[in-house]
């Protein structure tokens, strides 16, 4: 099994959503990297069955390596509240709301916001959520669910990495 320690937490959206999500950390205080940024891992589209549970052995190895990973369900998903959207809109807040969440009780000033599947896209247009206007006009007007959220006190550095999943065809 896994050296490393789990945490259940509840995350509000600007929305009042509760999103459900796992904490990994490493089993030792001491492991944890110093100055290491915590990885968000976004799990993959919720109406095509997406969920945090795909993504546990994932954070549970990256905690074994001393970094903290958290994993949520988007709303509609699990113990979450609230309906998954079509347009991709309410998951961008979903995202905003958990690294949000991550910055204030973590004390991370960095993020790692890793997306699978089609929920790259969400977290690639939420990155825009620090960056204000410049975000706004490089992705017009999908990004008017991000623009509408209060922005926080201080800017927060996230870092983005996509994963493409791709199906082969056995014969």
């Amino acid at each position: 099994m896994s050296n490393c320690t789990m945490e259940s937490c509840t995350v509000e959206t600007s929305d009042g959503v509760k999103l459900s999500t796992w904490l990994f950390r490493p089993r030792e205080e001491e492991d944890n990297k110093e100055g290491s940024p915590v990885v968000v891992l976004v799990h993959p589209y919720s109406v095509l069955g997406g969920c945090q549970g795909l993504l546990r052995g994932i954070a549970a190895g990256l905690a074994d390596s001393g970094y903290k990973a958290l994993t949520f369900d988007m709303r509609g998903v699990g113990r979450s509240t609230g309906r998954a959207s079509l347009t991709g809109f309410a998951e961008i807040k979903d995202v905003i709301s958990v690294c949000k969440w991550v910055c204030e009780n973590l004390s991370a000033d960095r993020i790692l916001l890793v997306g699978f599947s089609a929920e790259q896209v969400v977290g690639y247009v939420s990155l825009g959520y620090p960056f204000g206007m410049l975000a706004s006009i490089l992705f017009g007007r999908h990004h008017k669910a991000v623009l509408r959220s209060t922005k926080p006190s201080s800017t927060y550095n996230i870092k983005f990495l996509s994963q493409h999943i791709h199906f082969l065809k056995l014969e």
